[in-house]
């Protein structure tokens, strides 16, 4: 993030020196303007709401930090760009194992400031088949071929599911998730392990239907334990560098968060332009469940670990990875 800063000055100083019409005293203005701007990746999901109804709601703008949403293709992506201090941090719906495999790889780089979960009730994970599938149970996709969305987290997770309902011998196969609708059209998969709002648009448009819900809590976490899959992050050197503007930004997020436990779908509507939601089928995009880095619990730190630990069992992580020094603490 340093060597970021001191390019964007030299470059500036630079236009100075070659006569542009840029004075000193606007060049100091601009790295200014810089200093007090937070850069924020997403993945365009619905888990990242509560960062899209900020935005719009000018939640952000009114606590007097100026922020700029960075779209990315894939959390590997965003999470790229966060190590490379091409960012700040990232919104909710972001890998929160990707974000946990970073740290590891540079423990205490990546603080979180909020996580997404899903469970019975709030629900985002599923596995979907064909819409004139006859297939009626997981088990019943052995040796099947299962399309999941792209990155590590994604293949471990369907992986695990297929394993822990019992299918056994399924082809897992990475595909982004624009395509797995089109492949489940075509009968080149038999069934996908999606996250929301694929499942939704698939019976939308006639051609998948969901086979089960709430996958990765009762095929691989088990206990009842919440799925927290996601996560809002800043990064370190933000974190120390950007130290006035952090809690302006917190608690503008925190009202994004109680905004959309308050309105529930009708925050659905600041879904259309960060993600390919818009219309009347945001209403039927189901919602995910935030933890705010002050509410955090004991249960919810044990179903994180859990999730660390399968993640460890399955070589994915060279060594465990702990919880709870990956949380964000105010100082």
């Amino acid at each position: 993030m340093n060597q970021i800063k001191q390019s964007k000055r030299k470059s500036l100083k630079q236009l100075v020196g070659l006569g542009v019409g840029i004075s000193t005293a606007s060049v100091s203005q601009l790295v200014r303007a810089e200093d007090k701007k937070l850069l924020i990746g997403y993945w365009p999901i619905a888990a990242g709401l509560p960062f899209y109804a900020a935005l719009e709601r000018g939640f952000f703008k009114a606590a007097g930090v100026n922020v700029e949403a960075v779209k990315f293709a894939s959390p590997s992506q965003v999470v790229e760009a966060m190590i490379a201090g091409r960012i700040d941090g990232c919104s909710n719906g972001v890998a929160i194992t990707a974000l946990a495999l970073a740290d590891a790889q540079s423990p205490g780089s990546i603080k979180f400031t909020c996580v997404n979960f899903a469970n019975d009730k709030y629900v985002l994970d599923e596995i979907i088949i064909p819409i004139n599938s006859s297939v009626k149970e997981i088990s019943e996709l052995s040796g099947k071929k299962v399309a999941c969305g792209p990155g590590i987290n994604n293949v471990t997770l369907a992986k695990a599911i297929l394993q822990g309902a019992g299918a056994k011998d399924a082809k897992v196969t990475e595909l982004p998730f624009a395509q797995i609708l089109p492949a489940i059209a075509a009968g080149q998969v038999d069934a996908a392990y999606i996250l929301e709002p694929t499942g939704v648009i698939g019976a939308q448009q006639k051609i998948s239907r969901i086979l089960a819900s709430g996958v990765v809590t009762k095929y691989v976490l088990g206990d009842n334990l919440p799925w927290i899959g996601g996560a809002a992050a800043l990064t370190s050197t933000t974190l120390k560098e950007k130290a006035a503007l952090i809690p302006k930004y917190l608690s503008a997020y925190s009202e994004g968060v109680a905004y959309v436990r308050k309105e529930g779908a009708k925050a659905n509507q600041y879904l259309a332009g960060y993600t390919a939601i818009e219309g009347e089928l945001a209403k039927s995009v189901p919602l995910s469940g935030y933890i705010d880095h002050s509410e955090v619990k004991p249960g919810d730190m044990r179903a994180l670990q859990k999730l660390f630990d399968v993640f460890t069992e399955r070589k994915v992580f060279e060594n465990q990875v702990l919880a709870l020094p990956l949380f964000y603490k105010k100082t």
